[in-house]
């Protein structure tokens, strides 16, 4: 195996993690307003992410980072094409991140109330956002022979990136609501599980629409195998639901995302950016990787620096693994 096809398969592993991570940090804000009936909730809410969220959006950061070290010309073409998506991706993330440090500054509910909806929108934008991205250098864009992007700022924005879109956001909404049926107690706990419980049939639909033209259109058997194991994780999700079985529904959903990114990067291999237009000028891993020097060096400074990482974030995620209910939140105290 080359390093060029060890960086393809290490930035597949950034954007799972980020899917997976962000995905319940995601559906928690989506969920404020619907599962938080009072301030209490809706701040038992924010505490169940609150250790965490800045820490998930790192992968973000990380999958980009190495798409633009190891594939500098798949990082050009796929993020200069949906740079207006991104753009509000940024503006949303922003927006999230100071809603969590101000909702609490000001005791009075009509600020705060102000501030939730900006974590809601800010909880919806960017899986929006990341969705058209990554189904964009799926299904591909409308490139010329040099690979240069043809047509307006929105050749990104079709029906079936929109699908995409939709599917990291359904999959956001249910694991965000597994991970409050997992980490909250009491009534908040009950409305979380029945709602992943109604939810799941069809918010995962988009996911599995999309699989399934991703598996239509350059599947392969083995994708197919990857493909039935996000179906039966999701049904086991479901199942695990059902019976009360908070840590295994939470583990199934991410099997299920697991199988649906080896689906969907698996069809795509070994293209990183297929043309819509003549699949002679779809952008290949070979094509737009690094020099083999470059790829040797990011390979030890990422063997030195990702274990570090991963052993932080494992201990925070432990640290702070126990559930969180109304009980636990203090008095509402302003400076």
């Amino acid at each position: 195996m080359t390093l060029e096809t060890i960086w393809f398969c290490i930035i597949v592993l950034f954007w799972l993690g980020y899917l997976f991570l962000e995905g319940f940090d995601f559906g928690v804000g989506m969920l404020l307003p619907i599962l938080g009936r009072d301030n209490t909730e809706r701040r038992v809410m924010i505490n169940t992410i609150g250790p965490v969220w800045d820490g998930n959006e790192v992968w973000l950061i990380v999958a980009a980072g190495a798409m633009f070290a190891a594939f500098p010309g798949w990082y050009a073409s796929l993020f200069s094409a949906t740079y207006l998506p991104l753009l509000l991706v940024l503006l949303a993330l922003i927006g999230r991140g100071v809603a969590f440090e101000y909702r609490g500054k000001v005791d009075s509910e009509r600020w705060r109330r102000s501030w939730d909806r900006v974590i809601m929108i800010g909880s919806w934008v960017p899986p929006l956002g990341v969705g058209l991205l990554l189904t964009t250098t799926i299904l591909g864009l409308p490139l010329d022979e040099h690979g240069n992007r043809i047509g307006g700022a929105f050749e990104s924005v079709r029906w079936d990136t929109l699908l995409g879109a939709l599917a990291v956001v359904g999959f956001a909404l249910v694991h965000g609501a597994a991970f409050l049926a997992l980490k909250t107690a009491g009534d908040l706990r009950e409305r979380a599980r029945l709602f992943a419980i109604r939810a799941l049939p069809v918010a995962l639909l988009p996911l599995f629409a999309l699989l399934a033209v991703v598996q239509w259109r350059d599947g392969a058997l083995w994708t197919l195998v990857a493909l039935a194991v996000a179906v039966v994780a999701a049904l086991v999700a479901w199942r695990k639901l059902v019976v009360d079985r908070d840590g295994q529904a939470f583990a199934a959903l991410g099997v299920t995302i697991a199988a649906a990114v080896v689906t969907l990067f698996g069809a795509l291999y070994p293209d990183v950016l297929p043309s819509t237009l003549d699949p002679a000028n779809s952008l290949t891993v070979a094509e737009t990787a690094s020099s083999p020097y470059t790829l040797e060096v990011i390979t030890w400074v990422g063997a030195f620096g990702a274990p570090a990482v991963l052993v932080y974030q494992g201990w925070t995620y432990w640290v702070f693994r126990k559930r969180i209910s109304a009980a636990h939140i203090p008095p509402v105290h302003t400076p």
